[in-house]
């Protein structure tokens, strides 16, 4: 099955009045520029499972379908009792009561999620999850390094562009005085990477500020009308080097000072959230919350706070040993709670402050791990799902599950990438859910995502990229 056979996100109101009316109507300017004002007000946010989180143990068969045996396969490849990773049909958390159903449809194979994402399952029943599956790419790397430079990049063959995926949309789209992106970590995220615009990068808002140095005197304010000069001089400059590090000082000055507010705001007017958070106790809850803060700062309207992108990464994947099966106390149970658990707060946080429906969450990992387990881990593999979360997502499963039958496996003992048309377990692109996200979610052209962003590889066509298949359903 073609991963273009459901829609992926649901239809507004325009685009439903267009599917009836159209071509005409949205040849109207007014229509025109109001389509292009809700394209304008939407978030993305990347969320990186750092290690290889494994896929096989996060989407598992319940029972086999009409065919594959993939059940069968995975009892085979995963013991019970101690040390061992299977979960049981009964663990596991299927289709729920009025949403979705969870079938891999190519194998007529019923599946479920790893009880450790309650949370996320819960939005799955409203709707609000798309679980993509087999996701990856050609001439796989079992490098963790490799594998998530193929991710960020978007180039997993060629490198033949600079920068990330989304750096590149970001110098596409926006100049030196924007400031789009908010990374809520130390240093800049790989898919974020390019030399056009700012991207902040920081812990926390609250502690965010500009670095004075202050081995030259402690009056900050002398300090900062001083170098706002030197801003504000350098960006005037007909010299187009000079002129860009200018407007993207002030840019960053600016938001130095205004960020910190943000936490204070969110604070005083969203505390029972705030609370909601604190009870998690998790890392990744805690980053959600500051891209709360920053989100309900557009929403309010502060000044110099326009962050849309953002990005936050939770480690601990890398389970060769010890990880457990769905037992509440297993590593990777506990890892799941702190995404699902995490993502659900935020969600409802989002929906409380009216944006849940302008909110698109992507969660990836560089690559997914072996279905048969070793003493009681799992090692480095090739493909795995995705999961794209929002309130306009037409929730269910897209995509194939990948062929875990042992006569199917490679020589690594991994499942094999394909992009041959007729092979039902035909894999999904990394560069297809990409391409998805910008055509439709951030409203690129699909030519100029071909030739600025995710070029198409060359070779056999069965085995390379060659054409997008990026109709996943978004607007």
């Amino acid at each position: 099955m073609a991963i273009t056979r459901r829609r992926f996100l649901t239809r507004s109101g325009l685009f439903a009045a267009g599917s009836v009316l159209a071509p005409s109507l949205f040849a109207h300017p007014l229509v025109r520029s109001a389509f292009a004002e809700t394209i304008g007000d939407r978030y993305f946010i990347s969320l990186y499972l750092d290690g290889g989180n494994d896929g096989l143990g996060t989407v598992a068969p319940i029972a086999n379908g009409s065919s594959g045996a993939l059940r069968a396969a995975y009892e085979q490849a995963r013991r019970s009792g101690a040390g061992g990773l299977r979960l049981s049909p009964s663990e596991l958390l299927g289709t729920p009561s009025g949403g979705p159903d969870m079938v891999d449809a190519s194998s007529g194979t019923p599946i479920g999620l790893h009880p450790g994402l309650a949370g996320l399952h819960r939005l799955y029943a409203q709707g609000k999850v798309a679980l993509i599956q087999g996701c990856g790419y050609p001439d796989y790397t079992l490098s963790h390094e490799e594998s998530r430079a193929a991710w960020e990049t978007g180039l997993p063959l060629q490198k033949t562009l600079p920068g990330g995926w989304l750096g590149r949309y970001l110098a596409a789209n926006y100049g030196g005085s924007d400031i789009p992106g908010v990374n809520i970590r130390s240093s800049l995220a790989g898919e974020f990477r390019q030399s056009t615009t700012s991207v902040l990068t920081f812990d926390n808002v609250r502690d965010f500020g500009f670095p004075y140095d202050w081995n030259f005197g402690s009056d900050r304010d002398e300090k900062r009308t001083a170098l706002l000069a030197l801003a504000e001089d350098a960006a005037a400059s007909a010299q187009g080097t000079l002129g860009h590090v200018g407007t993207s000082l002030r840019a960053t000055l600016l938001s130095s000072e205004s960020y910190p507010t943000l936490h204070d705001l969110y604070e005083a007017d969203r505390a029972s959230f705030d609370v909601a958070y604190d009870g998690l106790g998790t890392s990744v809850a805690d980053d959600l919350r500051e891209m709360a803060k920053v989100i309900y700062g557009v929403t309010t309207g502060q000044p110099n706070v326009a962050a849309r992108f953002f990005q936050a990464t939770n480690g601990g994947y890398d389970t060769h040993s010890d990880q457990g099966a769905g037992e509440a106390d297993g590593q990777h149970t506990r890892l799941h709670h702190e995404i699902g658990d995490a993502i659900e707060l935020f969600y409802q946080d989002c929906e409380d402050m009216g944006v849940a429906d302008k909110i698109c969450i992507l969660v990836w990992s560089e690559f997914s791990r072996r279905v048969e387990q070793n003493d009681n881990g799992t090692d480095h593999g090739s493909q795995g799902p995705a999961f794209v979360i929002g309130g306009s997502v037409d929730g269910g499963v897209y995509g194939n599950h990948p062929d875990i039958r042992d006569a199917s496996l490679n020589d690594d003992g991994n499942t094999r990438y394909s992009q041959a048309a007729g092979d039902p377990f035909r894999s999904t692109d990394l560069r297809d859910v990409y391409g998805t996200i910008l055509t439709k979610w951030l409203n690129m052209p699909q030519g100029q995502v071909l030739s600025s962003i995710l070029p198409p590889d060359t070779g056999d066509p069965a085995e390379r990229w060659t054409a997008p298949n990026f109709d996943l359903g978004f607007l």
